[in-house]
């Protein structure tokens, strides 16, 4: 039997093959235009605008694609990237509240490499610009929508039932590749970032360990990279939707809403002043949800998890494809979770 080729470009995709995947008759897609959006280093994503004849389908629907950068597919593979976003589509999206785009087909293959995802055009709703950073009302309408990812599953034996969701080997190539990448980052950003930040840099790689060999008393479903560049906000309603879902395993739940305050507040002091009462907003959605975590422990969390945002931009910024805004939207990742590092005295937790 020979399997099935999945088209990983819009010009590999045909009208029939559209209008099987999202349930149309045959020959109601008179054709279709793509155009490019976001600017997403490891993958491509396009708008599709779909000509219908006789048939009341979405007019538009966005399609994610493997990157067409080598360096970014690889890395993709190596840390599973892709397979994760298939697989929250596939799994978990129907039944867990969290606001994200409805998917119409997610399929993968065996390569962890070429893939199709075609998901529900949130237009008008508009990403937030992770250079300009948040506002703080904006923070507070995702924090709302974390509390409903955590909820459903804090600490539900139901996480050890999804292959995909544990780290299958993540936490060692960060291990093992974190040394070189810092070194690498550092001479990059040498001139951009502070020296205090290069100071904490180094001191956190000699502390690797104490990082990734942690085992917190609670565990719940992440997002992983939840940060203003991932949001979606409705100009109206201000509404949230979550997107890009390549990061999303087993984790805690306040290192979500540390990377989100950490990476998202553009103004350290702004962000030292409100970040406890974030979190206290936080601990509050989740009573609400059936949850309640201990205040002590969430603080703790949050803490430590000031530097998933550091670790983030270090390991992505080295293995992706270079661009200009990348660059400096890198630098910012690791400048702004790294004061909020300092400033929480989070090396002393490793």
């Amino acid at each position: 039997m020979i399997a099935q080729v999945i088209p990983t470009r819009p010009e590999q995709f045909s009208n029939s093959w559209i209008e099987e995947r999202l349930g149309a008759p045959e020959e109601s897609l008179g054709g279709f235009t793509a155009k490019t959006i976001g600017t997403g280093q490891m993958c491509d994503s396009f708008r599709l605008t779909l000509d219908w004849t006789g048939h009341d389908g979405p007019a538009t629907i966005v399609a994610k694609c493997p990157s067409t950068n080598a360096d970014s597919r690889q890395i993709a593979k190596t840390v599973h990237t892709y397979t994760r976003e298939i697989s929250w589509y596939r799994d978990l999206a129907g039944e867990i509240p969290v606001a994200c785009p409805h998917c119409f087909h997610a399929e993968i293959a065996e390569d962890e490499v070429a893939f199709a995802l075609l998901l529900e055009d949130m237009a008008p709703a508009t990403q937030g610009d992770q250079l300009a950073g948040a506002t703080i009302a904006e923070i507070e309408r995702a924090i709302a929508e974390a509390a409903k990812l955590h909820a459903p599953l804090w600490n539900s034996p139901r996480l050890g039932g999804y292959a995909w969701l544990a780290a299958r080997g993540n936490r060692e190539i960060v291990r093992a590749l974190m040394p070189r990448l810092y070194a690498g980052f550092e001479e990059r950003y040498r001139d951009r970032l502070a020296p205090e930040i290069h100071e904490m840099g180094r001191a956190f790689v000699e502390r690797l360990d104490g990082f990734l060999d942690y085992e917190p008393p609670t565990r719940t479903i992440v997002h992983g990279d939840f940060r203003i560049d991932n949001l979606l906000f409705h100009p109206e309603t201000g509404a949230v939707t979550v997107i890009d879902w390549q990061t999303v395993g087993t984790g805690t739940g306040a290192s979500d809403i540390a990377y989100l305050i950490g990476t998202s507040i553009a103004d350290p002091a702004r962000r030292a002043a409100e970040e406890a009462r974030l979190l206290k907003g936080y601990a509050a959605q989740l009573e609400t949800l059936g949850v309640e975590a201990d205040s002590e422990q969430l603080w703790f969390e949050y803490r430590r998890g000031a530097f998933s945002g550091f670790v983030m931009a270090i390991f992505a910024s080295m293995n992706v494809q270079r661009t200009p805004r990348g660059d400096e939207m890198f630098a910012v990742m690791a400048e702004r979770p790294a004061w909020q590092i300092l400033h929480l005295d989070s090396l002393s937790l490793l």
